[in-house]
């Protein structure tokens, strides 16, 4: 489609709006991959090597800002700082000041208020993946390190970052991904992005084949990123840790220090999820009589049954995947899974045009077919249900559960196995009867994880969702859009919730790690 469309407006896009969409695209990239770096590798190397008050809360608490989408917190701070807002009003009441004209201050909707923003959700990305590259670095190459005449600063920069490199570039390359794919922050804000570019080609001008050439100039930055992510993980196994090194010493500071510490790791949790989750149950609390309503609950049950359906399916799929591999570990079976996990770096809007053409395609075909046949019109039957929905979560979210329950399957002992089919079971009733069993933590934790990412995604929803159908996302995205953004506090705060179901699963892995250090 994007190589024979019906209208070519390549030449128009690229005279006219493909430039900005592209600087716009890596400005917001470039500034959110150093807002995440900075972030994150300050918490996580100060939580891991610092010893301070609050430490061990901090190390699951700086993962809270996952669980509020981008579109949220940018919702959430529009509603606190701009003119109408609490934090103007109050410098008005203060100073005296009558009107905009009084004072200068800063515009957050602009291409710097959507880097903040989405750089204050990702950066647990970088967190994550780079605090488990310290914890797994020997401590005798702080020792020796320090024995050489380096300050910690110094051994910071010059051993432990470049050790713990190939890691922090796949938490980098995952905030990247997810940066591309946002819609609801840049569409609020105004930014001209490749994903706004999309929407605003498809959606406002009715060229598909125009959208579908954008949607290929995105996924050529998603080739970029694959690749560099999957080039990090082979260097990554280079450094694998030694078992039984000694624990980390972490450093005993005076008091001022320990502040400093402990101010770097609140920020981030304070204006990443804190204030805006305050915000939006004080907003809940006093606008619920009129945002508790059909509208609501209906929006509801219908996120809950996507979500439901999407992680139904991706499970399947993903036992399916994992366990076929187990038993035919054949180079086609290993592509297929690998293929599986395409789906997660390819952002929701490209997702959508790929799977809106192949099913309007069949819808368009199959009603001519009954016409001729039968005289009778079926109308869109895949496109415009909610089966492309289900569908397309399920390519974008199958590598959470093929990936999860492949990892796990690798930790259970092959002689299981032929313990099993040496008493006559076969291999399906081997792996209902042994592995699911054991998989059943690991099934659930994927499941929950699928879960609550269908609940947030928004751009392959707004896309693919029948008429007059809306799940939570979209309902907070139309107020918004509306301007009215009290009244989407409730469906927010509901999103938000669900988001604290993964970092729940994921504290209780770092506490696990507490031992190593």
């Amino acid at each position: 489609l994007a190589l024979f469309p019906d209208e070519n407006i390549w030449p128009h896009l690229i005279d006219t709006t493909l430039p900005r969409y592209l600087v716009t695209t890596f400005q917001l990239m470039f500034g959110v991959g150093i807002i995440t770096l900075v972030i994150g590798l300050a918490t996580a190397w100060t939580v891991t090597m610092c010893e301070f008050p609050g430490r061990r809360f901090f190390e699951w608490a700086l993962l809270l800002p996952f669980a509020v989408p981008a579109y949220v917190i940018a919702y959430v701070y529009t509603s606190l700082l701009d003119y109408a807002g609490p934090v103007q009003k109050t410098l008005r009441d203060w100073f005296g000041w009558e009107s905009a004209r009084d004072y200068w201050f800063p515009e957050i909707r602009t291409l710097e208020g959507a880097t903040l923003m989405i750089g204050l959700v990702l950066y647990p990305y970088v967190y994550l993946l780079a605090r488990a590259a310290f914890l797994e670095q020997s401590p005798s190459l702080f020792a020796v390190s320090r024995s050489l005449g380096h300050s910690a600063l110094s051994t910071f920069f010059h051993v432990v970052l470049p050790i713990a490199r190939p890691a922090v570039a796949v938490g980098l390359s995952l905030v990247l991904m997810e940066t591309l794919n946002d819609f609801g922050t840049v569409d609020f804000f105004a930014v001209q992005t490749l994903t706004a570019g999309l929407f605003d080609t498809w959606m406002n001008l009715g060229n598909l084949g125009g959208a579908a050439q954008i949607a290929t100039t995105m996924l050529a930055f998603v080739v970029i990123l694959v690749t560099l992510e999957r080039y990090s993980r082979r260097r990554q196994s280079q450094y694998a840790a030694r078992d039984n090194r000694e624990p980390i010493q972490r450093f005993t500071m005076p008091m001022s220090p320990q502040l400093i510490c402990l101010a770097v790791c609140a920020l981030p949790v304070i204006f990443g999820f804190l204030l805006p989750a305050i915000t939006l149950a004080q907003y809940a609390w006093t606008y619920f009589d009129q945002s508790w309503n059909s509208d609501f609950i209906r929006n509801s049950l219908n996120s809950l049954f996507l979500s439901g359906a999407a992680a139904l399916t991706t499970l399947l799929l993903g036992v399916t995947l994992a366990y076929s591999r187990r038993l035919h570990n054949t180079r086609g079976m290993q592509v297929m899974l690998r293929l599986s996990s395409l789906g997660y770096a390819m952002p929701g809007a490209v997702l959508a045009v790929g799977v809106i053409v192949p099913l309007a395609g069949f819808d368009n075909w199959f009603d001519g077919l009954m016409r001729d046949w039968f005289g009778v019109s079926t109308g869109l039957l895949l496109s415009g249900s909610a089966f492309a929905l289900v569908f397309a979560y399920t390519v974008r979210f199958l590598a959470v559960s093929a990936g999860s329950v492949e990892s796990a399957l690798q930790k259970v002992t092959p002689s299981m196995d032929m313990a099993s089919r040496s008493l006559g079971h076969s291999p399906g009733q081997t792996l209902i009867r042994v592995h699911l069993p054991i998989l059943r933590g690991t099934l659930m934790t994927a499941a929950l994880v699928v879960f609550v990412d269908v609940m947030k995604e928004l751009p392959a929803t707004l896309i693919l969702r029948p008429f007059n159908f809306d799940t939570l996302a979209t309902y907070v995205y139309q107020f918004a859009s509306d301007e009215m953004l009290a009244h989407s506090a409730l469906p927010a705060l509901v999103i938000v919730l669900a988001g604290i179901i993964p970092i729940i699963l994921m504290s209780r892995s770092i506490a696990n790690t507490r031992s190593i250090g």
